[in-house]
């Protein structure tokens, strides 16, 4: 049975993709998996942008959902990243995820195509009813290189197309008027981490984050602690955290993060081309947060402190 997503919030994390001599890590991707359920994550995204889904194989993209979906357990929602640049190759990767157990799907504007808002439509339900998973879509015009209406998102919602949007525009103005088209029942996921605190207090209900791969505990406290009415708490995870958003992005999103992941002795940080691995100044930059942050984060997590890697 799917664990339902259309209630879900608070802090879900982007998985990165580990590899080892360029392959598939497996064992490493579980453990990541496992690592996020024990410090608080509600929810597993997998083989999204941040997992480098486009440079997966079907065999591999298949592969990792099984894996993560086998490390939760049931205990949070997977979802699956489910984006291609054509509406036929989309529905095959989302009957690919459901055979694998996905309890949703992440479904972004295909990128290069630049369709329509009504092509936008005709693809989501394409994709939903070839895999019968709940969709969140996902708004991210600087990698698709079109931007959803917050009209198509309504069209979408009333439909039952869709159950909930992630932002990565940063338009703290959309969460209500998102509430004011759709009400109370489409679930809105931040996916810029530097406006997160912004979008909860903006009405949004939580983050699909690249940075609680690094610190899922004060991710998720920091959900937790809005969510409870403690805006003390809130504000001071809030300002802990913004150095390393702003360092997890200083390279193209997913090499600073594996990079921290790298250092934490987490996962290698290869990465796959065209990406590269990160500058010196990126590393000593990341280097130089964790070891103020990560004990923090092994607070939160009631967990043994990490040793950095030198």
């Amino acid at each position: 049975m799917h664990r339902s997503i259309q209630s879900l919030g608070g802090s879900l994390t982007a998985l990165v993709t580990p590899f080892r001599d360029t392959q598939l890590d497996l064992p490493a991707l579980a453990r990541l998996a496992a690592r996020q359920i024990d410090h608080g994550t509600d929810g597993l995204v997998v083989c999204g942008s941040t997992g480098e889904a486009q440079s997966l194989s079907t065999g591999e993209f298949a592969q990792a959902v099984a894996a993560v979906v086998a490390a939760a357990r049931g205990r949070v929602p997977v979802i699956a990243g489910c984006t291609s640049p054509s509406t036929a190759a989309t529905m095959a990767l989302s009957e690919q995820a459901a055979r694998a157990g996905a309890d949703g799907l992440l479904c972004a504007v295909p990128p290069y195509v630049k369709p329509t808002q009504d092509g936008i439509v005709a693809h989501i339900r394409a994709v939903a009813h070839a895999a019968d998973l709940p969709i969140v879509i996902y708004d991210v015009p600087s990698r698709s290189g079109t931007a959803i209406a917050d009209a198509t998102i309504a069209r979408l919602f009333a439909a039952e197309l869709i159950v909930g949007v992630k932002d990565a525009t940063a338009d703290l103005s959309r969460p209500p008027r998102l509430h004011a088209l759709c009400g109370e029942g489409l679930v809105q996921f931040s996916g810029d981490d530097a406006t997160t605190a912004g979008y909860r207090a903006m009405g949004g209900d939580g983050c699909i984050s690249v940075t609680a791969n690094v610190t899922p505990a004060l991710c998720a406290q920091l959900h937790r602690a809005w969510d409870q009415g403690d805006r003390r708490s809130f504000a001071a995870v809030r300002d802990l955290l913004h150095p390393l958003h702003a360092a997890l992005f200083a390279e193209s999103n997913p090499i600073p993060v594996k990079a921290a992941m790298d250092q934490l002795g987490l996962c290698g940080s290869d990465v796959r081309l065209p990406l590269t691995r990160a500058t010196p100044a990126t590393q000593e930059r990341l280097l130089h947060l964790l070891e103020s942050i990560i004990t923090a984060e092994q607070h939160a997590a009631m967990r043994p402190p990490y040793a950095l890697a030198s």
